[in-house]
């Protein structure tokens, strides 16, 4: 059981590592341009504090490190992340991301570890780190739902990246299985969720996908991609794909 434990724990962070590098094209195409144009920090911006929760979550829970390993990475791509808006956003936005990269990246995290860390025992750090881990990472949910609207409305999946979907589909398989066999109710409700809907975006490819017509295309979702999904990880990281209709 234990080996089963692992194995899924370091598949999971594979795929958990594949999607927090997903917007890497995206932020090298931020910089060769010089500008975040109309992409949107908040996605990144609550990535980060997601993934400051899962590493706490995985520091105070015994037998986690991987939890808090893959997420310590993800935190920092998603830092990286921030601090390119922070550099290339214009003035407005810059001012925006900065203010919520304050709030929601240094002070919230801040203030719930050293709360929980002087008023609370372990049994209690582990909850309240698990329960805001899995907060976050439902809140990211809603992402999804809107490309799949759309896919069904236009009846294409051209904006709905197959290599993404798929990732984020095997990623909350991975992890679902990995808390049903951990007993981990935190990792399995966000992760089974998000298992859920990446089945539901496979049925939607197997129903709505034709062959391509023409090169000019929007394939190239690892490019498009603007929010992972919370995950967050371990949670199903949800991919927000609005920014695909946008380049």
């Amino acid at each position: 059981m234990v080996s089963l434990i692992t194995f899924f724990g370091l598949l999971g962070n594979i795929t958990t590592g594949l999607v927090y590098l997903a917007p890497a094209k995206t932020f090298w195409y931020i910089v060769r341009r010089g500008s975040t144009e109309e992409f949107d920090c908040l996605p990144y911006v609550v990535k980060l504090l997601n993934g400051y929760m899962w590493v706490y979550y995985g520091v105070v829970k015994p037998n986690s490190i991987l939890v808090a390993t893959i997420n310590g990475f993800g935190s920092v791509l998603e830092l990286i992340y921030v601090t390119i808006f922070l550099i290339f956003a214009p003035p407005r936005m810059r001012t925006i991301t900065a203010i919520l990269f304050v709030v929601l990246d240094v002070v919230f995290p801040i203030g719930a570890v050293l709360v929980t860390q002087m008023s609370c025992n372990r049994e209690m750090q582990i909850n309240v780190s698990g329960f805001l881990s899995l907060l976050f990472s439902i809140a990211t949910y809603g992402s999804p739902l809107s490309i799949m609207k759309t896919v069904v409305r236009t009846k294409s999946v051209k904006y709905m990246p197959f290599l993404l979907s798929f990732i984020l589909f095997v990623n909350g398989l991975t992890w679902s299985v990995y808390a049903v066999l951990s007993h981990d109710w935190f990792i399995g409700i966000p992760n089974g969720s998000g298992f859920l809907l990446g089945t539901a975006q496979m049925l939607l490819y197997a129903i709505y996908w034709k062959p391509k017509q023409s090169n000019t295309t929007c394939d190239d979702g690892w490019q498009h991609e603007s929010l992972i999904m919370a995950a967050s990880a371990p949670s199903y990281p949800s991919a927000s794909y609005k920014h695909f209709q946008n380049n």
